[in-house]
């Protein structure tokens, strides 16, 4: 076995120190921070904050508008993630095929993930507004009623899945997209010969093939399903009634709108263990499915 000196191990190791002092710096420090946080109360001027244990957690259970944040980001997750994942994937094998306008085609697809995220909330405000929107403007003209569906509580939620939908499925395609390209031709070659349906070769081989991609756009998709905040703000600031707040807005209100930060800090551990179970279960159950070249 070749020896390795000192001075490479420590060069080795001043090449890993900028990224290290980031990740203490931006992920672990404030991690532990606001877990240590979540278990003392809101400190005033007046009155320094004090060590309450579990009484953050215990209020968060009885707190019935985070039951109801809970449940939007399940629906609002259930949703999304697979539709937008379906879309993406749809659009990187039409694409990919032999089209005509071939570029324009990826162009427009990927379109939306290029604007910023205000942008996009006001050009569906704009869709949406009751009367003058774009919406009421073509249903009117079948006779249909106007509608207010960023104020009831019955369609705003759905409004918010179908932004997210269009915004995030041209940016999954991109990674589809280029997994499709490092496919071998000569499997679909193979597949022909043999008689084989587009469907039983996508469904057999391709889409097998994709599952390391799918993987890394699975994850990708569920932890944008509970960070979305700046559609939010400018559409619906959660209302009417928290019927579109989501859990990650909810804790920038409870932050920065009632500056009760003990139990924000409480909501974002909660956040973050969600997230990390999701993540841990996905690697030891989908890691078995995947097929790596």
């Amino acid at each position: 076995m070749k020896h390795v000196s000192t001075q490479h191990q420590l060069y080795g190791w001043l090449l890993l120190l900028p990224a290290t002092l980031f990740l203490l710096a931006f992920t672990y420090y404030p991690t532990l921070a606001t877990l240590a946080k979540s278990f003392f109360s809101q400190g005033t001027a007046i009155r320094p904050a004090e060590f309450v244990g579990l009484e953050n957690y215990t209020f968060m259970l009885e707190d019935d508008v985070f039951w109801r944040v809970a449940w939007n980001n399940v629906i609002y997750a259930l949703f999304t993630i697979p539709i937008s994942i379906a879309l993406a994937l749809m659009m990187a094998v039409w694409v990919n095929s032999r089209l005509k306008f071939k570029s324009l085609a990826r162009m427009s697809f990927f379109l939306p993930t290029m604007l910023p995220m205000i942008a996009v909330a006001n050009i569906w405000l704009f869709f949406y507004t009751p009367e003058i929107g774009l919406i009421d403007q073509v249903t009117s003209i079948f006779g249909a009623e106007s509608q207010n569906w960023l104020g009831d509580p019955d369609t705003v939620l759905g409004c918010i899945i179908v932004i997210t939908i269009w915004k995030e499925a041209g940016f999954f395609m991109i990674f589809y997209l280029a997994a499709l390209q490092t496919l071998s031709p000569e499997l679909e070659e193979a597949a022909r010969l043999e008689g084989a349906s587009r469907w039983y070769y996508f469904r057999r081989v391709m889409f097998p093939l994709l599952m390391p991609t799918t993987l890394f756009v699975l994850i990708n998709a569920i932890i944008n399903s509970f960070k979305l905040v700046d559609h939010l703000f400018i559409l619906t600031k959660g209302g009417p009634d928290n019927a579109s707040s989501l859990l990650l807005y909810y804790i920038y209100e409870v932050a920065f709108s009632f500056l009760d930060q003990a139990y924000a800090s409480t909501l974002t551990v909660i956040l973050l263990a969600i997230l990390a179970i999701i993540a841990i279960g996905q690697f030891v159950f989908l890691d078995k499915k995947v097929h790596y070249q």
